[in-house]
């Protein structure tokens, strides 16, 4: 947290001695190298990737003999997006996390870029790579299958949808709240306190999956309930023949 911090730390270098810049200044991060790439060149490469992703579904949206609706056209982008960030971006961490302080690949000085907001990246912090392990495994994958859904007017999208929806918004509580929990009854921080680490990468590129859920969820639940209803319906009118 940024609060936790003293203005004295809050120089953007190195920690004396310890050759790294994340928070806590005076953890260990074995064989650390700094990136040799800037993040002015960083974001716009992996920005390139995300909207390549996102546009290959909405081409294919647009070219769906299935009628979509806007938010339809949505919800396919933002679940392939959300597939693309948990099997291959945070798939990649997890397969590398013990190389990864040391490694110079695209995807690596990405995740050392933000790890400036939440070193826990770089320390094989327990909470971290459970909470990865279980996006990586079975959010990212149900992603894609609710994108599936949707392409195919599934009658099984919104029950994939409800069911990432509601383990992002978990997933994304925790993940804050364990952060926060840490700085309150220990002082610990874990991000650096600059307005671009924590308001910008930990807290804004997060808030998304703190709110495009709660849009969706509320989607799937008029859905869902009009379904019943119609079916409801059928049921009361059969009955009377």
């Amino acid at each position: 947290m940024a609060s936790s911090v003293t203005d004295s730390d809050a120089a953007s270098g190195p920690a004396p001695g310890l050759g790294h810049p994340y928070y806590p200044l005076n953890m260990q991060i074995p064989g650390f190298v700094p990136n040799d790439t800037s993040v002015v060149r960083l974001l716009p490469v992996f920005g390139g990737v995300i909207a390549a992703v996102v546009g290959s579904v909405l081409v294919q949206t647009a070219k769906s003999k299935v009628p979509l609706r806007r938010v339809d056209h949505f919800a396919a982008a933002w679940f392939a997006l959300c597939g693309f960030l948990h099997v291959a971006f945070e798939g990649y961490y997890l397969y590398y996390r013990n190389q990864l302080p040391g490694m110079s690949t695209t995807f690596a000085q990405l995740w050392k870029e933000y790890a400036l907001s939440d070193s826990r990246y770089l320390t094989n912090d327990a909470f971290t790579i459970s909470v990865e392990t279980i996006t990586a495994i079975a959010w990212g994958p149900l992603s894609w299958l609710t994108v599936r859904g949707i392409l195919a007017n599934s009658r099984s999208r919104h029950v994939t949808q409800l069911v990432v929806c509601v383990a992002h918004l978990y997933g994304v509580a925790l993940y804050y709240l364990t952060n926060w929990m840490e700085g309150q009854l220990y002082g610990v921080a874990y991000s650096r306190p600059e307005f671009l680490y924590y308001w910008v990468y930990y807290i804004g590129f997060n808030m998304p999956w703190a709110i495009v859920p709660v849009v969706l969820l509320w989607d799937s639940w008029q859905q869902v309930m009009r379904a019943f209803s119609a079916l409801e319906e059928e049921e009361a009118r059969a009955k009377k023949k």
